[in-house]
């Protein structure tokens, strides 16, 4: 059976010379492997069914076979609709659209229809070419955390459940999920130290209303602001993972922004070493 849907390519390997192996984000069919057999191939006529072969990041028509028991089908056609070349231009939007592909792919299972999550992405996608990337990227990180089920707790302590909203020191704690208050923390070995006022920002895009996979009054966000919640919820996504996402280094080091606390060691004073007597200037 054969299955027409609208689809985003968020993974890309080249079989052979004329092949590919595509995972895509379908609006109706959720997240489907396939693979492109001759999609480099160009007809007699000089065209194909894949206009020259489908490019990562790439918005496009499809048709593929619809087969349950298989774990890859095949995509017989692909007609682009929206290459998004701006994504290319400047390495920001193009390290932020990977790292959200990959987080698309690692969280939502195949084959779980999710259309308001790929009109979401669709949306961010097309901010990256505004000022307003910072804050699309953030948004749909958490969006995607809280479809998935793996949103960590952001308004209250995950250890005694008090409001954190008034502390003026947080940690976090990825095998717990969420945040420690200052009360709780030193009981809680590999939490690390992050700053209120992003986790605010955090439970503040949450309460904010969508529509059409848009995030209405969104506020402007600068790296400052963005990348400590980029360090955090890396590293909450890596716990549930049990490995290191291959686009973490590219869109910001969590130790720089968060990092284990370490109290200071007790230190001992040194013993005084003594010289040992010269043996020519012993009495005999």
């Amino acid at each position: 059976m054969l299955s027409s849907d609208h689809a985003i390519c968020i993974r890309l390997l080249d079989y052979s010379e004329t092949s590919q192996i595509l995972t895509i984000f379908t609006r109706n069919n959720g997240l489907i492997r396939v693979i492109a057999k001759g999609s480099h191939r160009a007809t007699k006529a000089g065209s194909s069914k894949f206009d020259g072969g489908v490019d990562l990041l790439d918005e496009g028509a499809c048709v593929f076979t619809d087969r349950l028991e298989k774990d890859l089908n095949i995509l017989t056609e692909w007609k682009v609709v929206d290459g998004r070349r701006w994504l290319r231009t400047t390495l920001r939007p193009l390290h932020l659209s990977l790292y959200l592909a990959e987080l698309i792919s690692d969280l939502i299972e195949v084959r779980d229809p999710q259309p308001e999550l790929y009109q979401r992405y669709a949306w961010t996608l097309d901010q990256f070419n505004t000022p307003a990337i910072e804050e699309a990227a953030i948004a749909l990180v958490i969006d995607l955390l809280q479809i998935s089920g793996y949103l960590p707790l952001l308004d209250r302590c995950v250890a005694c459940e008090r409001d954190i909203a008034r502390e003026k020191l947080l940690f976090f704690l990825p095998s717990r999920g969420g945040v420690v208050c200052s009360t709780c923390e030193g009981a809680l070995p590999g939490r690390m130290v992050v700053d209120p006022r992003p986790v605010a920002i955090a439970r503040m895009i949450l309460g904010l209303p969508r529509s059409a996979g848009a995030v209405n009054r969104l506020p402007r966000l600068t790296r400052a602001q963005s990348d400590p919640l980029h360090a955090m919820l890396i590293s909450h996504v890596q716990h549930l993972l049990s490995r290191s996402l291959n686009t973490r280094r590219y869109v910001m080091a969590p130790e720089r922004f968060t990092r284990p606390l370490n109290r200071q060691p007790i230190t001992t004073p040194q013993a005084t070493m003594v010289d040992a007597p010269d043996p020519t200037q012993v009495d005999q």
